[in-house]
């Protein structure tokens, strides 16, 4: 099972290669400066204007709609009615979806379609009012409305307060000179007034101002984080469909590595055992050729075929080996590992503490990662000594293979590391690659433990 997942090791560049212009320092301003005039903090903003024309909308249509659609089950009506107020919900869901992805960088995926077992209107309907998501878009458009209500007055208060002290300094000149005040009214009652018009009054004034707009940013973006929870919690697939769709997913990768598997093997014994054994047999019909004309050459013709049986059984071996060790079988996980480490090009120590034997499909894959990882050790890592490490936490089978060698192994898309990391998680296992330049190395998996 020798599959090459060493790609990545020693490749990443050092200091100076990241290009010539990595190392320019380009001067800008810091975040509290930068947020007020930055495109996302006035998408931020204009999402939180839209949500309250659009909550008033969503929330007048759902609460009618729902409320007329209840008081009219007593009669047939008030089914179509009410699939009627959910569908709608549903299409307002994909516009704040829509919304949420345009103005605010969320992406959320459109819930689970209606599952009809039959056609027609009476089908629709059932699917509708059957439908968990169809409930949730529901209670989107009730929560929505007054979240938007509060949002709305607060980001807009501080977003005016803000940017009118800011720019103070730029028309107070309008209150002594149309209004006959000195200027912006503090504070006021029957005996005196307060009033900001004196320059270190207008600078404060305009200081004030700034901390308003530098936090205004800050504080519509937590009132946005608010709006992407609900939009992913409420308008999104639910949990369930959400792990259908990784099994799923699991469940191709899993085909496709199979299928990938019996490829190899195909081309293994069809370019290795096969081919020395045709080779054997024509070299061994020669042999009973020359039998009675030339013995010795029969006899050194058999020799060089007793050489190629040697060579093709050993060949067997390890295609068996590589997909299911007999020691494995027979005595689990600490002999086969022992085993498969004693082959590695660099000292191995391995330690093994498990209470007990997993699962024979989670021990086959808890091999063939070691396995694997200990190749790459052998043929990419430089490495002068190794550590493989097996223990249980929970329910959670955990394997670590550590060595000393060059590091940068790449986990990314595309490396052979890639390859194994989908292997694993299509069982629901996790990979983690620690590789930085210069090593060491370290590799953890994570399997789930099935007894």
């Amino acid at each position: 099972m020798a599959t090459d997942y060493g790609q990545g090791y020693g490749q990443h560049g050092g200091p100076g290669s990241h290009g010539a212009g990595a190392g320019e320092r380009r001067l800008r301003l810091p975040a509290p400066l930068r947020a007020p005039i930055e495109a996302r903090s006035w998408r931020e903003f204009g999402y939180v204007m839209l949500s309250l024309p659009l909550g008033i909308l969503m929330f007048t249509y759902a609460v009618t709609m729902f409320s007329l659609g209840a008081g009219l089950l007593i009669t047939f009506l008030g089914v179509p009615v009410l699939a009627g107020a959910l569908a709608g919900c549903r299409g307002f869901g994909s516009l704040e979806r829509a919304r949420a992805r345009r103005l605010l960088g969320v992406e959320v995926a459109a819930p689970e379609p209606l599952r009809m077992r039959k056609r027609g209107a009476m089908a629709w309907m059932g699917a509708v009012l059957r439908s968990g998501a169809s409930w949730r878009h529901l209670l989107y458009t009730v929560v929505q409305f007054p979240w938007s209500v509060f949002s709305f007055v607060v980001a807009l208060n501080f977003w005016a307060y803000g940017w009118a002290l800011l720019t103070y300094p730029l028309w107070f000149w309008v209150f002594p000179m149309y209004g006959g005040q000195d200027g912006l009214q503090l504070y006021g009652d029957d005996t005196h007034s307060v009033y900001l018009n004196n320059p270190f009054e207008i600078t404060v004034t305009a200081l004030v101002g700034l901390l308003f707009t530098m936090a205004t940013p800050w504080i519509v973006r937590g009132l946005t984080t608010v709006d992407g929870v609900m939009v992913r919690g409420l308008l999104g697939p639910s949990r369930l469909a959400t792990r259908v769709v990784e099994l799923e997913s699991d469940r191709g990768v899993v085909v496709d590595t199979a299928a990938a598997d019996l490829r190899r093997i195909e081309r293994d014994l069809h370019d290795g055992a096969q081919a020395r054994l045709v080779a054997l047999a024509m070299d061994l019909g020669l042999a009973k050729e020359k039998l009675t004309e030339d013995p010795e050459a029969a006899a050194r013709m058999v020799g060089e075929a007793h050489g190629e049986v040697k060579t093709a059984l050993q060949e067997l071996r390890d295609l068996a080996r590589g997909i299911h060790p007999a020691v494995l079988t027979d005595r689990g996980l600490d002999a086969a590992l022992s085993a498969v480490s004693s082959r590695c090009t660099v000292p191995v120590q391995v330690d093994v503490d498990l209470p007990a034997r997993p699962a024979p499909a989670i021990e086959g894959i808890a091999y063939f990662t070691v396995s694997e990882l200990l190749q790459n050790i052998s043929k990419h890592s430089r490495a002068t000594r190794a550590t493989v490490d097996v223990w249980r936490v929970e329910n959670r089978l955990m394997l670590q293979v550590v060595d000393n060698g060059v590091g940068g192994a790449d986990g990314s898309a595309g490396s052979g590391l890639a390859g194994l990391a989908e292997r694993l998680g299509a069982v629901d296992g996790i990979l983690v690659v620690d590789s930085p330049v210069g090593g060491p190395t370290r590799i953890t998996a994570e399997l789930p433990w099935r007894g």
